[in-house]
């Protein structure tokens, strides 16, 4: 491996989830049986989104000021809490039937003030197929977008406070991704109609606090650095993180990271027992405890920045084609029990 400043970490070595989902299950079968879907991640659905919705009518008369720290101490939570979730539908963890889970996973985007549900499927598809390739891989920042932001605390601030603006950029490099579908169309004229009734029925001030909370779920705030988290090299060479802090109970357990890549079809409810069951593979790996010591340290290191990742050339990993999302899923119920992570 080297590295340059100016550079993202360059690996020859494959993404390295494969062999440690292998080697977990030949020494440990049972977690097979953690496999399956969760049908009660679509009631807390509608519970978030109904809280999201009160919430907003709550403040929908109150000052600009009460309405963003509304956002900031609660709506964030329930949002960021409404993005695992369609994390959990875009894994087909919650129905069977794939229309069921798209239709979830726009019913979870509602409060979010803008569409993302059905774009963020296509993509973190391809992020679990292909990690850390640059030209398909899209939680992997652009270069132009590394270098822009730089590693001083300004301009992590500010990439943090408007990274759905960042990630939204960055679709027109990643040539095999097709975005345009029904699907995303359908996404949009959801969630824009159920922005129009809001805006009608509570004015103004609600639709404010949908997109503050939006920002504060992702961006400048503790739970932000879930982002920072996951892949950043906070120490290199290992390219994947979890947090085991006391926020996993808000956020669906969606900290355990690296128990997600190596079993990506364990619903969000199950991947503390991976943990449990085999702790010597996972007890080794450099994991964080806090969000908020992660996120200061994001922003005031200045030897961390977007380019603080690990790409590589080779494709390897997973070969899904553009079309195959279904098989994408069979590849994760094979009768061996493995992960499409860990389907070669």
């Amino acid at each position: 491996m080297s590295q340059v400043v100016n550079d993202f970490l360059h690996s020859e070595s494959a993404e390295p989830h494969i062999l440690r989902t292998k080697n977990i299950i030949k020494k440990y079968p049972q977690i097979r049986k953690l496999m399956g879907r969760n049908v009660n991640t679509f009631p807390i659905s509608l519970v978030l989104v109904g809280a999201q919705i009160g919430m907003a009518f709550l403040v929908a008369n109150q000052e600009w000021w009460m309405v963003l720290v509304a956002a900031y101490v609660f709506g964030a939570f329930v949002n960021h809490g409404l993005f695992v979730l369609i994390h959990e539908f875009t894994h087909n963890m919650v129905f069977k039937s794939r229309i069921a889970n798209l239709w979830g996973g726009i019913i979870c985007d509602l409060p979010n003030a803008f569409p993302s549900s059905v774009s963020f499927r296509k993509y973190h598809l391809k992020h679990h197929a292909f990690q850390g390739h640059h030209d398909i891989d899209a939680d992997i920042a652009s270069y132009w977008e590394a270098k822009l932001i730089g590693s001083n605390f300004i301009g992590k601030s500010i990439w943090l406070l408007f990274f759905p603006l960042f990630q939204a950029l960055r679709p027109p490099r990643l040539k095999e991704i097709q975005f345009q579908s029904k699907w995303v169309w359908i996404n949009v004229l959801t969630v824009a109609a159920f922005d129009i009734v809001i805006f009608m029925l509570a004015g103004p001030m609600a639709l404010v606090y949908f997109v503050a909370s939006f920002f504060f779920s992702v961006g400048l705030h503790p739970l932000g650095a879930r982002w920072i988290q996951e892949h950043y090299l906070i120490a290199p060479p290992q390219e994947t993180y979890s947090y085991y802090g006391p926020l996993n109970k808000l956020s669906f357990n969606v900290g355990y990271h690296n128990e997600h890549h190596d079993f990506s079809f364990v619903p969000w409810n199950n991947l503390p027992k991976i943990r449990e069951i085999a702790p010597e593979f996972y007890n080794n790996q450099v994991y964080h405890e806090s969000w908020t010591k992660l996120l200061l340290k994001w922003i005031f290191d200045k030897e961390l920045s977007l380019f603080s990742r690990v790409v590589r050339n080779d494709k390897g990993g997973i070969k899904v084609s553009k079309s195959s999302e279904n098989d994408f899923f069979k590849g994760m119920e094979t009768k061996e029990g493995l992960t499409t992570s860990a389907a070669s």
